[in-house]
């Protein structure tokens, strides 16, 4: 009796005591973490027209890659490795103009139209510089670049094929370069001014005239000739030019609604200060993201040297995981948007407290859409025209990325809030540094040096996530990033 008398009080005192522990934390974790109507509605009216133009975006890539896998592996294969150094210069442009966004996003928090103005011009630019310099090394050296994802074991015909299709569909491709690059310029500009409608519904045209002349000129329907992969990159090229010619022709005759845009072709200036500061921002982002999507295709070639199977399975899986992750993916926008705005309005505290709120927001989205993508891979790939193998390692790698979604999640909307305050080195370091010092490296001595066949190798590849979210937390918990970088400028 004794005994049971000791152990009841010190078992309810506990237990009141847990209770009110957690009924005094509740209230900490939703003012920190969880934000009220009016904070969804504004960010979700950035986000919403983000996710619909990436979701299309990926929806007709997914498409696309289906329409292509039917042609056939080595074709499907072909064109993933030509995508792979799309994808670089993609990243190029997005890094390019990451800087002249920094300022762009304050100058509209603080209603400057004139300098953003000079932003704006400063991403046209630069966008076609950078376009001449890739069709220059992609015209100079195509096959050596192509060959490096074809080193794995398996037929060597195939290997030749894949070679032929990828240099076919990456001379074409060269053509869409300079509207894609133009399109991203002014469609950042937009998003930056709170206009994310008209990106999104030139997007979604120009994904579906994508569709349209893919499925004419792939497979030769209507009358038009079958051109197999040169079709896909006729209709991505098509596309770009459709997607450049709406944004263009809806901003250049709206001036009342887009006061920057008056007078944008008039001269060529762009402030001193301004330029010099665009370029002392803006250089490491592009650094950045330059070395990072050369990191993240070298990893995908390191992986490819386990079989040319590895090369159809990433494709598809890379496919897939990016449809899923745009929905907390586009929430980076939201934050490079929101906080910027609110650092350029001078309210640093405001912007602060706002990241967690976005980042809880992202982290939730991507457990959900994990968990979704694990339950789902299996029959997914099962609308592919390939090999039983090539599906089956897909599945596997679908499935480990659904685990690691919420650290993705996590480090994305860290990047974005480090980037919005203008501490560029710090961003060089967190992503282009840390995929070179850190997972590259790891990702060669799994392949080289560890046992393991590649279903056990990718989960364990793809660990350098948890580490980058990590250092990402760290990072924005001591809000040093958070400043004001349009005060002075000239």
């Amino acid at each position: 009796m004794g005994t049971s008398y000791l152990f009841y009080p010190e078992g309810k005192v506990g237990s009141q005591m847990q209770s009110l522990t957690a009924t005094r934390m509740w209230p900490r974790f939703k003012a920190k973490f969880i934000g009220d109507r009016a904070f969804y509605q504004m960010a979700l009216a950035i986000v919403i027209p983000v996710i619909v133009q990436n979701t299309v975006t990926n929806l007709v890539n997914l498409l696309d890659n289906v329409m292509v896998g039917y042609l056939g592996t080595t074709h499907m294969s072909g064109v993933a490795i030509a995508n792979q150094l799309m994808f670089v210069f993609n990243i190029s442009i997005f890094g390019a103009l990451s800087g002249a966004g920094i300022y762009g996003a304050q100058f509209a928090g603080a209603k400057d139209w004139a300098r953003f103005r000079e932003t704006l011009r400063f991403r046209l630019l630069v966008s076609a510089a950078i376009t001449a310099l890739a069709i220059f090394i992609l015209n100079l050296w195509p096959t050596e670049l192509l060959s490096l994802y074809l080193e794995g074991e398996g037929n060597p015909g195939d290997s030749s094929a894949m070679l032929l299709y990828g240099l076919e569909y990456l001379k074409i491709m060269l053509w869409g370069l300079l509207p894609f690059a133009l399109a991203q310029g002014y469609s950042s500009a937009l998003r930056e001014a709170g206009e994310t409608v008209l990106p999104m519904r030139a997007s979604v045209i120009s994904v579906f005239v994508n569709l349209f002349f893919n499925y004419v000129l792939i497979f030769g329907k209507l009358g038009f000739p079958a051109l197999g992969v040169k079709g896909a990159a006729f209709g991505t090229v098509f596309s770009r030019v459709a997607e450049l010619l709406v944004v263009a022709i809806v901003v250049h005759r709206n001036l009342d609604r887009f006061p920057f845009i008056n007078g944008l072709y008039r001269s060529v200036r762009i402030g001193k200060n301004l330029a010099k500061n665009i370029m002392i921002k803006g250089m490491p982002l592009f650094v950045n993201e330059f070395f990072w999507s050369a990191g993240m295709i070298t990893i995908t070639q390191i992986l490819s040297t386990r079989g040319l199977a590895v090369v159809g399975a990433l494709n598809i899986t890379s496919t897939f995981t990016n449809l899923f992750g745009v929905f907390f993916f586009s929430i980076g926008t939201a934050v490079a948007i929101v906080i910027g705005q609110s650092l350029g309005a001078g309210d640093l505290e405001l912007a602060k407290a706002q990241v967690w709120k976005l980042l809880f927001l992202s982290v939730m989205i991507a457990s959900v859409l994990g968990v979704i993508l694990a339950i789902s891979a299996g029959w997914m790939t099962q609308i592919y025209n390939t090999e039983i193998e090539v599906r089956d390692l897909a599945t596997a790698f679908m499935r480990a990325s659904a685990f690691y979604m919420p650290f993705q999640a996590i480090a994305n909307c860290c990047y974005f809030a480090i980037r919005s305050g203008g501490l560029t080195l710090v961003t060089m370091a967190f992503d282009s540094v840390y995929i070179w010092v850190i997972c590259v490296p790891y990702t060669y001595a799994l392949v080289n040096f560890v046992s393991l066949g590649i279903e056990g190798i990718y989960p364990l590849s793809q660990l350098i996530h948890v580490l980058k979210a990590i250092l990402g937390l760290i990072v924005v918990s001591t809000g040093y990033w958070a400043r004001n970088l349009v005060g002075d400028q000239g």
